[in-house]
């Protein structure tokens, strides 16, 4: 009778334990706002005392059996309901200090402190009877069956059925708790009314009385025993299924809500057949029922953040690894020993290669066939980065944005994908509907931010959530990339608009400049030495005035000319040589800025424009250290190598605010390097100083820069 009370107690704690972990679902729904500062309540205090006095409990329930002689000692002492007892209660009052409302968390600590109940009070009547104290051991029987009724019902049926929103699915569902309740019931009432089993093979010294036992109904007991044990499993798998029903009706962060404890409490139902079948790996079903309920508190605190659609794939793709691999190295190894009979050792040499052939394959058919099964046809991002690279390929950045925007939509699965790109043309690409509750990507290249992308609510998919970010991660890189390139060919076309805007206004400058004055002063000068020549015999006093007027003229002549050759390259750099020019100007910079000028290779002989667009770079950036930097010290850096001149202008200022827009200044020095098929870069981060890096390429003759 002992012995088929304790494997009545352990099913039912088992069936209990595994009920645990879907009732975690019910935070989203039932529990109300979260508090800020959880205040010490009637209520936590109740929580943290089941949370106490259940370990106490188990612990005590384990010195109980430790000490018991080996006569008394049960073949299993511990049973999934033992791991129940140290973890749902803990998990359940740490649901309740975060959010006190969440009536699942309830259900949790009185499931566990039933589970403590049952397990101490078995230890105790094992006790009893192994010291002579049949009567009071006969009356255990009482708490030991009541407290694994308690857990039995919370854990297996209340929790899972009602879970995550406090209600059953359906009224259709209704049968199914009434099953769970009934068949607990019969099997509590089974165990407290039944007589006990004769002493012939009864596995201890003597039986332990049953002082509730009712003669009347022995006649049925078997029957009830077989029916409540058949309506336990039962109503457990209705329960799972139940979940699956809502998870399938869901939208896509209830599903995600769900997924923990559905394959938590999925996989310990399988770990308990396995159990059931084979008693050495029931260890299996104590481990997975401690960690229950643990799965329900990532899906009530932090289901955003833990990944059930990853930890499913990795299980298939792991068993279904382990399972193959061992198939292929047993057969491999039995069909060599045949063949080399007498070689053992050539026999697992051989079915080891073999198998270790097959792993890296195998490994990523199933991890294709998984992704496929959890997200569809896209569900590789791998696939999806080839995808999206080969419609880069075929067309210029503004299709390719689209491209990127398509394929987002279609691994993501949401309703709608949009990038939108910083001085960008187009600026902005949309696929599908985005909404005003749509997710920013930040787009960033080389540490610049270029743009950002934006996510819209999730479609219909099972698991997005762990999905989604594995494809952000993959793909995110590749929009960055189009979406520079986007910026890019904006900036060269509206550059090569300003090259031409700014050419005609040069023209015109200096037709107006040449026309309107120094045309004017010429035809003046020509009028007055007309009028010197006429006057010359005549007047010649009249005539040397009229000369010194020229002169003058002639001076203010030369500084017109003069002028105007300044104005189209500096004069620096044909004086002092584009080295000593960078020199002069950071001598000429802010005094309070220590400027160090380092030259590397030789910097003469170099293309015109070249000259010309280093200098007034550097002349912007000292400009902007001057005015905005706040430096101590500043760093130029000429570095001319074989094709490329490299240009580095750094200092220990404030750096570049987050919320930083390119201006006029630093939009001229980008300008400057694309005009040359350069690359103009400025970086920096708050309080860590600015970098500006230009690299400018170089044609070693006029021919090639023709070319």
């Amino acid at each position: 009778m002992p012995g088929i009370e304790r494997r009545t107690s352990t099913m039912a704690e088992i069936t209990g334990t595994a009920k645990v972990m879907t009732a975690e679902e019910t935070p989203a729904a039932g529990e109300g706002p979260r508090r800020a500062a959880p205040q010490v309540t009637g209520r936590l205090i109740l929580a943290v005392v089941m949370a106490v006095a259940s370990p106490i409990l188990g612990l005590a329930a384990i010195l109980v059996w430790a000490g018991l002689p080996p006569e008394w000692t049960p073949a299993r002492t511990v049973s999934p309901q033992s791991a129940v007892i140290f973890t749902f209660p803990a998990v359940g009052a740490f649901l309740i200090y975060h959010r006190p409302r969440l009536n699942m968390a309830w259900l949790m600590c009185a499931g566990g402190l039933g589970a403590g109940v049952s397990d101490f009070a078995s230890a105790l009547m094992f006790r009893a009877a192994a010291d002579g104290e049949f009567a009071v051991a006969g009356w255990l029987r009482v708490p030991t069956q009541l407290g694994w009724a308690v857990c039995g019902l919370l854990l297996t049926m209340v929790l899972p059925l009602y879970s995550p929103d406090g209600r059953l699915p359906s009224r259709r569902w209704r049968p199914a708790l009434w099953l769970g309740c009934a068949s607990i019931t019969a099997g509590a009432v089974r165990a407290l009314l039944r007589m006990p089993p004769p002493p012939e093979g009864y596995p201890y010294p003597q039986v332990i009385p049953n002082p509730l036992q009712v003669p009347a109904l022995e006649p049925y007991m078997e029957g009830l025993w077989v029916a409540s044990w058949v309506g336990i499993y039962t109503a457990m798998a209705l329960a799972a299924v139940s979940m699956a029903v809502r998870m399938r009706r869901a939208d896509a962060v209830t599903r995600r809500q769900i997924g923990w404890p559905l394959f938590a409490f999925s996989g310990y139902i399988v770990f308990l057949v396995a159990g059931a079948i084979w008693p050495d790996v029931l260890w299996l079903a104590i481990m997975w029922a401690g960690v229950i309920p643990f799965t329900i508190a990532f899906a009530v605190m932090r289901y955003r953040l833990f990944g059930i659609d990853t930890v499913i794939s990795r299980a298939f793709v792991a068993v279904g690894v382990v399972v193959v691999v061992s198939a292929v190295y047993f057969g491999a190894g039995t069909l060599s020993s045949l063949v080399v009979s007498g070689y053992d050792q050539v026999a697992g040499v051989a079915a080891a290669l073999f198998a270790g052939a097959f792993f890296q394959p195998l490994r990523r058919a199933l991890q294709r066939a998984v992704d496929r099964l959890l997200y569809g046809a896209v569900g590789d991002p791998g696939l999806l980065a080839e995808r999206l690279t080969q419609a880069v390929r075929r067309g210029d950045p503004a299709k390719a944005l689209t491209s990127v925007v398509n394929v987002l939509r279609d691994g993501l699965a949401v309703e709608g994908v949009a990038v939108e790109v910083i001085d960008g043309e187009p600026r902005y690409v949309e696929s599908g509907r985005v909404g005003g509750d749509a997710r920013e990507v930040p787009l960033v290249w080389h540490g610049a931010r270029v743009g950002r992308l934006l996510v819209g609510p999730p479609g219909q998919r099972r698991f997005p959530a762990a999905h989604n970010e594995r494809v952000l991660a993959t793909l995110t890189p590749y929009a960055a990339d189009v979406a520079h390139a986007v910026r890019m060919a904006a900036d060269l076309q509206r550059s090569r608009e300003r090259i031409l805007t700014t050419r005609e206004e040069e023209r015109r400058r200096l037709r107006r400049d040449l026309h309107d004055g120094l045309g004017q002063t010429l035809s003046a000068m020509a009028m007055t030495i007309n009028m010197a020549r006429l006057s010359l015999k005549n007047s010649p006093n009249a005539a040397d005035e009229l000369l010194r007027e020229l002169h003058a003229g002639m001076s203010a002549v030369t500084g017109d000319i003069r002028e105007l050759v300044y104005g189209l390259r500096p004069p620096a750099l044909d004086d002092l040589g584009l080295a000593s020019a960078v020199r002069d100007l950071a001598g000429r910079s802010s005094p309070d800025t220590v400027i160090e000028v380092e030259v590397e290779g030789l910097l003469s002989e170099l293309p015109a424009a070249v000259e010309v667009a280093v200098y007034r770079i550097v002349q912007e950036a000292l400009t902007n250290i001057r005015r905005h930097a706040q430096a101590s010290r500043a760093r130029i850096v000429l570095q001319r190598e074989q094709s490329v001149l490299r240009l580095l202008i750094s200092d220990d200022g404030k750096g570049l605010p987050d919320a930083h827009r390119a201006g006029v200044g630093l939009g001229s020095m980008r300008e400057r390097a694309a005009e040359l098929g350069g690359i103009c870069v400025v970086t920096g981060e708050p309080g860590a100083g600015t970098r500006v890096e230009v690299m400018l390429p170089l044609l070693s003759t006029p021919s090639q820069a023709l070319a």
